[in-house]
């Protein structure tokens, strides 16, 4: 696994081992950010389900402002914490170690609002309807501002729901990405 973009071109990441893990492939990583093409520039950045911080680290090295990562497992933010030295993204990155399905969203995330917020959860356990619907999530998402999920091709998810419209979705092999954003007000 690689940053595929930026000024962090072309530099490895360290990945997590064990048959559990499934990070998100260079092809779909490279899609993704095609399409939010300019959005990225200067956007602050919630990595949620962060595992090895790789979405978070693609967006810095194509000029996001700041990346935070957020993962449950001590040992995504091991890594996460690795990659981001291996990076020498030490500045403009923060790591919350945290729950988001067990337990109600940090206070730690509540400082600006996100431009972009990428969830990659476990596929098949409904985690991104159920972050999707905590109270205060929608306070996370600034006004433009997109959410990106990865799931299964055999997940799918409601057309809208808690203020979100989907506006795009694409299929690679075995993994969906829906593009949300702010239901537009009448």
């Amino acid at each position: 696994m690689r940053i595929i973009s930026g000024n962090l071109r072309g530099r490895k990441l360290i990945q997590l081992q064990g048959n559990d893990i499934r990070p998100t492939s260079d092809r779909v990583r490279e899609a993704v950010f095609n399409i939010l093409g300019p959005k990225v520039q200067d956007a602050n950045v919630l990595d949620m389900f962060a595992g090895t911080g790789a979405l978070g680290l693609e967006s810095l090295s194509r000029g996001a402002k700041n990346a935070v990562f957020l993962d449950a497992a001590i040992e995504s933010c091991t890594i996460i914490q690795k990659n981001i030295n291996l990076c020498k993204m030490l500045h403009n990155t923060s790591i919350i170690h945290h729950d988001i399905i067990a337990l109600p969203l940090p206070q730690t995330l509540n400082t600006k609002p996100f431009d972009l917020i990428f969830m990659d959860p476990p596929y098949e356990k409904g985690h991104i309807e159920t972050t999707l619907n905590k109270a205060g999530f929608m306070d996370l998402l600034a006004p433009d501002g997109i959410i990106i999920t990865e799931q299964s091709f055999k997940e799918s998810l409601g057309n809208t729901f808690n203020g979100l419209d989907i506006y795009r979705q694409k299929k690679y092999s075995t993994t969906f990405i829906s593009f949300l954003r702010k239901t537009p007000s009448n």
